[in-house]
């Protein structure tokens, strides 16, 4: 399935108002949160608009969270957060995707559930190009 209206589903502008695409992975694209008041946090969204992790089947969702295991893993290895947190929401856009936020003891929110859009702390083109080569080095 396809929205034209949704973010994960159009990419260009749609997109590039919240994120970057990093790259595909197996049943997923990985992109990068342009608001880094979390270092290193990125989106995991399914390959397919869908709303529910139940709308696919047991297959596609292991392959899913085998994504999201692989992103974190990324994100621990390029960033070394205390802690990564895992959100799936989606109430308003509803097509699967998980949150990874990178949690720092002496950063941002420790201690408290992770705001959605901070809208504290964007970057230079250069320095996302930095942060995704960074990530990508780890995938």
């Amino acid at each position: 399935m396809f929205d034209s209206h949704c973010g994960y589903c159009a990419g260009g502008e749609p997109l590039a108002a919240f994120g970057i695409k990093i790259c595909d992975l197996s049943v997923s694209q990985l992109i990068l949160f342009k608001e880094q008041s979390h270092p290193g946090r990125c989106i995991v969204a399914y390959k397919d608009h869908v709303s529910e992790i139940v709308d696919i089947s047991d297959a596609e969702r292991d392959a899913f969270f085998a994504d999201v295991n692989r992103a974190a893993r990324a994100i621990h290895a390029a960033f070394h957060p205390d802690k990564v947190n895992y959100g799936a929401y989606g109430d308003t856009g509803c097509h699967l995707h998980v949150h990874l936020v990178p949690k720092y003891r002496d950063g941002f929110e420790w201690g408290g559930v992770f705001a959605m859009n901070p809208g504290q702390t964007f970057l230079t083109e250069e320095a996302y190009a930095e942060m995704i080569g960074k990530i990508k080095a780890h995938l």
